[in-house]
């Protein structure tokens, strides 16, 4: 067989975030290490450090085909076996348009297949199940797709957890804080009056800018830092982290990290509520109640600094959380992943 190509149509930008590029760019690490020829077909807006992710693995970066008729054409010129689509925006027909073109399709979806026609269908989150799709759904945290810095970081058993007077905590909310949730969650950490090492990964100038405004308390200092490539390792280093419960939740339960979890954006809703009940985080509500003005948002923000301080001083609560989290995603999940691909690919290509 030829080498396999495949395309992964995502964008990125500070707006649009960049999960949808960190989970693809997971699978393309995947496909080039069995040997295949992998494409990005996207948009990337000012964000240099996305770009060099890519540079530094050899992945072009094409423009993005929008319509279903672009994104065939696309897949004829650059002589593609997949295309991986990975966006809330793309018209959903493009899936069946490339199915028809003979072009193997992969959705990744977050709890709404949009009624895209896909050969394979890809949600990664928590308990995740969709019935009533037209091709094969690999649903679950048992397909997580992530990065090989994340992988090559996971310790081999949970990170054991001790008790610490001053405990160092990393607070990050995406690659661009889309949402701008870092002062917020900046300012609810240092209402617990809790000493501790604060490291805040600010995405954007203005997020740092709210961020530096925040005045520390006593024992407490607050350090942002710009995105960086160094983030696994800040992550098993911190003692807790606080995070939006989107596409880094698995990369927080791969390293077996005590995380506080905020559900951000609409879609992270049902996952958030699902691993906060598992167990594999603790949750600290939702962005729009933690920002909301009067008694209900003072008292949401009041019910999460109580939520952080518990965490704070019960090493036991963080150990079960680290452990349960560990035990969940265990760093194979691209490889399932491109394994259904290749099941799916070759036997075509053989016949056809």
């Amino acid at each position: 067989m030829s080498t396999l190509r495949v395309g992964l149509r995502c964008d990125a930008s500070p707006r649009r975030g960049v999960g949808h590029l960190v989970r693809c760019l997971a699978l393309a690490e995947e496909f080039l290490a069995r040997g295949a020829h992998v494409a990005v077909l996207g948009t990337i807006e000012r964000l240099d450090w996305a770009t060099a992710e890519l540079a530094a693995r050899g992945i072009p970066l094409h423009p993005g085909p929008d319509s279903p008729a672009e994104l065939v054409e696309a897949a004829r010129r650059h002589h593609l076996d997949v295309m991986v689509l990975d966006s809330y925006e793309l018209n959903p027909a493009g899936a069946g348009a490339l199915r028809a073109a003979g072009v193997f399709t992969l959705a990744l979806i977050d709890g709404d297949s949009r009624g895209q026609v896909a050969d394979l269908y890809l949600d990664q989150n928590f308990g995740a199940e969709l019935t009533g799709l037209p091709g094969r759904l690999l649903a679950g945290s048992g397909y997580a797709l992530l990065r090989d810095s994340v992988i090559t970081a996971r310790p081999p058993v949970p990170p054991r957890v001790t008790a610490v007077s001053r405990p160092r905590v990393l607070a990050f909310f995406g690659g661009t804080d889309a949402v701008g949730a870092a002062p917020v969650l900046t300012r609810v950490l240092v209402a617990t009056g809790h000493p501790m090492d604060l490291t805040v990964i600010v995405g954007r100038p203005e997020i740092e800018a709210e961020v530096e405004d925040v005045t520390p308390g006593r024992g407490q200092v607050i350090r942002p830092v710009p995105p960086t490539t160094s983030l696994p390792t800040l992550i098993t280093e911190a003692d807790l982290v606080v995070s939006a419960a989107g596409t880094s939740t698995w990369e927080l339960c791969c390293l077996g990290a005590p995380a506080a979890l905020v559900c951000v954006v609409d879609n992270q809703r049902e996952s958030y509520a699902r691993v906060v009940r598992q167990g594999l985080a603790a949750g600290l509500g939702e962005l729009p109640e933690l920002t909301a003005a009067g008694v209900a948002g003072r008292a949401t923000r009041a019910a999460a600094a109580r939520t952080l301080l518990g965490l704070f001083s019960s090493p036991q609560r963080r150990a079960t959380l680290a452990g349960k989290a560990w035990s969940t995603v265990d760093g194979r999940g691209r490889a399932r992943v491109v394994d259904a691909v290749l099941d799916a690919v070759r036997p075509a290509a053989v016949t056809g």
